[in-house]
């Protein structure tokens, strides 16, 4: 049993000591014997560009050329650019009509902000009015009771409503 603890505690050791010496070792040389003279990317689109990423374009000399597909190439890129043109209109379009949507939407909420404003106003001015009704009505049924009471007539008019 002792030595099932001793290799259990030895191989504990071992896996907590490992990542410490990995970090340790010395660092190797480098395989790669080609170095590359540039770091900065290429320009997008440029033939540098194109090469680092596996493509190639040359075109074929013009006798080459097939006079049928040189004309559908055309048809198709101009149709393409349509396209794209039409979209573009679109977007411009749709991006003019959220604006104004969003313009009267904040000046409708801007509206409706004031008026809220306005009701709260008016209802904490009600409230005000019908409380001060609310004590002078009390203080005006205090006083005839308090003229019954005495069994004297007191003339005063009750408060006038709000």
């Amino acid at each position: 049993m002792t030595r099932f603890i001793l290799a259990a505690a030895g191989g504990a050791i071992l896996l907590a000591a490992a990542p410490v010496l990995a970090q340790t070792t010395a660092p190797q040389a480098t395989v790669s014997g080609k170095v590359q003279a540039s770091t900065a990317p290429a320009p997008a689109g440029s033939e540098e560009w194109l090469r680092q990423r596996g493509e190639s374009y040359s075109a074929a000399p013009d006798a080459e050329q097939n006079p049928a597909e040189v004309a559908e190439t055309i048809r198709l890129n101009a149709e393409i650019a349509a396209r794209n043109d039409a979209a573009e209109r679109a977007e411009a379009e749709s991006t003019a009509t959220f604006e104004r949507e969003s313009a009267r939407w904040r000046e409708e909420t801007a509206r409706l902000e004031t008026q809220r404003v306005q009701y709260e106003a008016d209802l904490a001015a009600a409230n005000a009015a019908r409380a001060a009704y609310e004590r002078a009505q009390a203080a005006w049924e205090a006083e005839v009771a308090a003229c019954e009471r005495a069994r004297r007539v007191c003339v005063t008019a009750p408060p006038a409503k709000y």
